[in-house]
């Protein structure tokens, strides 16, 4: 339709300004769409890379984290799964020493204890018990807020039940994956057994300290009753026990013990599971511990043989018997001299600890003493605890300096010496002293000069080679005075090169561990020793360290035959050794306290040379008299192990003769006399 002044072709025109019209391009239509196409289709191949490397990523996961997911074993195994074997100690000879191992009590049910019994376990462990799953989401919220509060841990989230499959089915150590396997046990294993399969499941496994496992068992050890007899007060004291079984445990810390016992009175009155008179009474009611023979001064030993068998077992189920190389009665009588020795001078000076270790020439163990009393303190200072050697370290650096070409008749200067801010202390006699006199004198100049000499690493190497552990990659000259850490059983061990004529030879505890039906897991093999250290250098460190104790720091640890060693003093008096030897036995000692604090000026040479000479007049009852073997051809050069030659002796005589002799040749060449600056 068309009216008045209307076009039809309106709007087909062109634009009415007179440029040219606009040309329509479908090819470039066409590229638009291709183009948008295109990165649909990027988006789709994105998208889909994305799920697959999702879906190939959370399988890789899944298979990390729970790949080697544990299988439950059926209910009826659950109760006695993974049970620690029973150990039977037994010496040299066959004699039976000691048995040991988990106490494993009667399989209680939660109708047959006292109803306040689970609920002492609650209170301590898991309030929420019953208002949550496998999982207490709020428990973890409400642990996680109090110990951000804190700065440090002060509150676990961990359920019974994640408790109980951690115990059953996992190590200890603190990871994520652990913690994710933990959860899903967890879960399976309230989906199988219910609230109170769980709740009775874990009174029956939890560790209790005393070796118990299980509320019965523990019930026994404690308190010399069954878990169905237990008052009130004995349940809140037991289930005070799990976080700490053995620093809480009333054999330990009675004390502890019962203050924990009452908190744990006091969480089941806030919950209402008893009331104000019931808590009163039972915080109030005495606890009677049953009696038991205590391991005593054996203790020590039985606690690393145990370690050890446990390691040779692996897996091997069932009881165990330990061969182990202690001297039961010998180990009694230097106990007996640790106690008397800091009962009366260590206290007047302030030591309180003492660690004690006999060697027998072939590395056996004959004595192993961890402290003043093992049931007093367990921790076994012999072997566990790393204490700085002082200068019972420096025979290694005399060592690597006869292996460098030095002899003991060589002079070495004794006046100060600083390498920039750091000098050490010396209280040598002379200016000037032969290097088997300054071992005597313990010169700390003359020590730091040979390590700076010879070159610490190489020093350490030695040290290393001996059997010492421990020492960095790079040492300071600070290791000429016995700066870094090592153990009594460690140090004593490397004397033996030494002694041994430059053999190597590794101490041992346990001889054989064997099954109870006879079948040897474990036996020491017959090794050769090692020839880590030239034999005629060895006897000459030997002669050197004699007179250690015949004229030098040691001589309170003086014999009646020959001996040699060396002291050792920490700074501040906070650590004080002796460790020497006899052609018969080799012995260490340590002196000091846990905490190190500093001791009333006590030496290497003083209390720990008493004791020392205590312990080796015991040892050496009964045997003859002998000097140390001399190799082969005394007075020949022997090759050592770095091609070089160093002359023997075969007595002190001849050594010191020899001394003499050189002493008057430098002189003559030199014009100068013994004593002065070389």
């Amino acid at each position: 339709m068309s009216g008045p002044g209307h076009n039809p072709d309106e709007g087909l025109e062109g634009p009415s300004d007179g440029s040219e019209p606009e040309t329509f391009r479908a090819d470039l239509l066409h590229q638009r769409d291709r183009r948008l196409n295109g990165f649909r289709r990027g988006l789709i191949a994105a998208g889909v890379a994305a799920a697959m490397l999702a879906i190939v990523g959370s399988a890789a996961a899944w298979r990390w984290y729970f790949g080697d997911l544990p299988q439950i074993p059926p209910t009826g195994q659950l109760a006695s799964l993974g049970h620690a074997p029973g150990m039977t100690f037994i010496d040299m000879d066959g004699r039976v020493l000691a048995t040991r191992g988990a106490k494993y009590g009667a399989p209680v049910r939660l109708k047959d204890l006292p109803p306040y019994v689970p609920l002492a376990f609650l209170a301590a462990e898991d309030r929420r018990f019953h208002d949550h799953g496998a999982v207490d989401l709020w428990g973890i919220t409400r642990a996680f807020a109090a110990n951000f509060g804190a700065g440090h841990t002060v509150e676990g989230g961990s359920t019974l039940d994640q408790q109980l499959a951690r115990n059953l089915f996992l190590s200890p150590q603190r990871t994520l994956k652990r913690k994710l396997q933990e959860i899903v046990l967890a879960y399976q294993l309230e989906n199988r057994l219910g609230k109170d399969g769980i709740l009775q499941l874990y009174l029956n496994r939890v560790y209790l300290g005393e070796n118990a496992f299980g509320i019965d068992a523990a019930s026994r050890a404690y308190f010399g009753k069954p878990a169905s007899q237990l008052t009130l007060t004995e349940a809140a004291v037991l289930a005070g026990l799990p976080k700490a079984p053995s620093k809480l445990g009333p054999m330990h810390d009675e004390a502890a013990a019962l203050k924990r016992g009452r908190l744990v009175l006091d969480r089941m009155r806030r919950e209402g599971w008893i009331n104000l008179a019931d808590e009163r009474t039972a915080a109030q009611a005495p606890v009677t511990l049953a009696q038991h023979e205590p391991e005593g001064d054996l203790g020590w030993a039985y606690d690393l043989a145990a370690a050890q068998a446990r390691s040779d077992a692996g897996t091997q189920g069932g009881d165990l018997i330990v061969r182990i190389t202690i001297d039961p009665s010998l180990q009694k009588e230097a106990a007996g001299v640790v106690r008397d020795a800091l009962s009366g001078e260590g206290r007047r000076v302030g030591a309180s600890q003492a660690a004690v270790v006999l060697l027998a020439p072939d590395g056996a163990v004959r004595v192993l003493i961890g402290g003043k009393d093992h049931d007093d303190s367990p921790f076994n200072r012999a072997v566990q605890a790393r204490r700085q050697p002082g200068s019972s370290f420096k025979p290694f650096v005399w060592a690597a300096a006869l292996e460098g070409g030095d002899k003991p008749t060589d002079f070495r200067s004794t006046q100060r010496i600083a390498f920039g801010p750091w000098s050490p202390n010396d209280h040598a006699s002379a200016a000037s002293l032969t290097l088997a006199d300054a071992l005597a004198q313990s010169s700390n100049n003359v020590s730091v000069r040979l390590t700076s000499e010879t070159g610490a690493a190489k020093v350490a190497a030695l040290a290393e080679r001996f059997g010492v552990g421990g020492l960095p990659e790079k040492p300071g000259l600070s290791l000429a005075l016995g700066a870094y850490e090592v153990t009594p059983l460690e140090l004593t061990g490397a004397y033996q090169v030494f002694q041994s004529g430059g053999r190597l030879i590794r101490p041992y505890l346990v001889a054989e561990v064997a099954k109870s039906d006879g079948t040897v897991l474990y036996r020491r093999p017959e090794l050769a020793s090692l020839q880590v250290y030239d034999a005629g250098k060895s006897r000459e460190m030997v002669l050197m360290m004699q007179g250690v104790i015949q004229r030098g720091t040691g001589r309170r640890a003086k014999l009646d035959r020959p001996a040699a060693g060396k002291t050792g003093t920490t700074q501040e008096n906070k650590d004080a050794w002796f460790v020497g030897f006899t052609p018969d036995w080799a012995a260490g000692v340590w002196v000091g306290n846990d905490d190190s604090r500093p001791m009333k000026g006590v030496a290497g040479g003083d209390l720990p040379a008493e004791i020392w000479r205590r312990v080796m007049v015991l040892a050496h009852q009964g045997l003859p008299v002998r000097d140390f073997a001399a190799p082969d051809k005394p007075g020949e050069p022997q090759k050592d192990a770095g091609g070089g030659e160093s002359v023997v002796f075969a007595d002190r005589s001849a050594f010191y003769e020899t001394l003499a002799s050189e002493f008057a040749r430098d002189a003559a060449e030199t014009g100068s006399q013994p004593g002065s600056q070389p």
